[in-house]
């Protein structure tokens, strides 16, 4: 009987039942609204600053500092204030609905613990980007947006090279795959591939998420591959083998450079829009302050945030690029088609895997689950075992 890939993909997708499906659905569905809740949150939050005239006060009393530092406490305290304000959206976001779908199991307190954390090392670094931002609107003039580009590629190449040495660790605890037959065959998979064994990793992923995942971080000497708990304890050897199969080819082909030169060249497109729009946004808000004052933070925060939701399609559309090539390379080089479709079902528990072609396009960061098991299914059509 010939193999149907159609009908292969079906059975894995309708293997979850239908109620798992509805309530992906649910889930997914929600969180696509969410993202379109959280513009209009942050324009809330920035009316509410610019009305009660927040920053204008800390201004006035650090007026007598330097340009540096006064800018550099500014923004810092838009960004801790901010988040106090909207602790409540992010509880409910990140922690009660997550926690009402069965997503994480993570307490209460330790999920506002890491949040500290989290809000800290976003505080100090986000204020001293756009201390560099305000910078560059000062000493470049009208074109300082161009230059946008080359500061945001440091600050991201930075971040990506530190992440795993300083910040992922603050988080969660990594260690080397411990010895056995998973290990034993990643070792292979890595040696193949050209990486150090030794950066392989698994990590307790459980503690914040109970998602199936694994990924890959770093730059040069501190790039990872790094498989969740959740991954290693709730999947076959041959399922680890090809999801890290997956995560080597992002690391293969090169993918965390298209990240940085992407988001690159997107920041001077964002930077530019705000650049025209933001006189006329500060007015609607009611703010008098011009682009390159700090009193006028709240404003470009949230026109980068609106910015930022209406290039999701464009992010998106590069994002599922990058993951169908490593889909391929992992069929390629590890050639377990139905073990790659059997863990990718297991993602389906939080990501739809049925969306229409719209809801795709704007909102999946990843090729549906359905459109990756097809794809498995048709090379193991085109590439049927050597019989013995």
């Amino acid at each position: 009987m010939s193999f149907d890939p159609a009908a292969a993909t079906k059975a894995y997708i309708d293997a979850l039942g239908p109620e798992a499906l509805a309530k992906a659905a649910d889930y997914t569905h929600g969180s696509e609204w969410l993202s379109f809740w959280g513009v209009v949150v942050a324009g809330l939050v920035t009316y509410l600053f610019v009305r009660l005239r927040i920053l204008d006060r800390i201004d006035a009393k650090l007026g007598k500092r330097g340009f540096a530092l006064r800018t550099f406490l500014v923004c810092a305290a838009f960004l801790l204030l901010s988040a106090i304000v909207t602790l409540p959206w992010d509880l409910y976001t990140g922690w009660w609905r997550e926690t009402a779908y069965g997503r994480t199991s993570q307490p209460l307190g330790d999920y506002l613990g890491q949040g500290a954390i989290s809000l800290v090392i976003g505080v100090l670094l986000g204020a001293l980007f756009f201390l560099g931002i305000y910078a560059l609107i000062r000493r470049a003039g009208k074109r300082w947006w161009i230059w946008s580009g080359g500061l945001a590629a440091a600050a991201i190449s930075l971040i990506l090279l530190l992440a795993p040495v300083v910040i992922e660790p603050l988080f969660n605890d990594y260690k080397p795959v411990p010895a056995g037959p998973v290990r034993d065959a990643l070792v292979v998979q890595a040696k193949e591939a050209g990486i150090d064994p030794d950066r392989i990793y698994m990590f307790d992923g459980s503690r914040q998420s109970n998602n199936f995942t694994a990924n890959v971080s770093g730059l040069g000497h501190s790039a990872r591959i790094a498989i969740s708990d959740v991954a290693l304890k709730g999947a076959s050897l041959d399922e680890v083998k090809a999801v890290t199969g997956h995560e080597i080819g992002h690391y293969v082909l090169g993918h965390v450079w298209i990240i940085v030169i992407v988001f690159s060249l997107l920041a001077v497109l964002l930077f530019f829009l705000a650049d025209r729009l933001f006189p006329r946004v500060a007015r609607a808000f009611g703010s008098d302050a011009g682009i390159g004052d700090p009193r006028g933070f709240p404003v470009l925060m949230f026109l980068l945030s609106l910015f930022a939701f209406l290039a999701q399609p464009v992010l998106n559309t590069l994002s599922r690029t990058d993951e169908s090539a490593a889909d391929a390379y992992s069929l390629q080089t590890v050639n377990l088609p139905d073990a790659l479709a059997s863990a990718l079902v297991k993602t389906a528990e939080y990501r739809s895997p049925r969306p229409n072609a719209v809801e795709e396009f704007v909102f999946y960061s990843h090729p549906s689950v359905e459109r990756r098991v097809r794809a498995a299914m048709e090379w193991k059509a085109a590439h049927p075992p050597a019989e013995k």
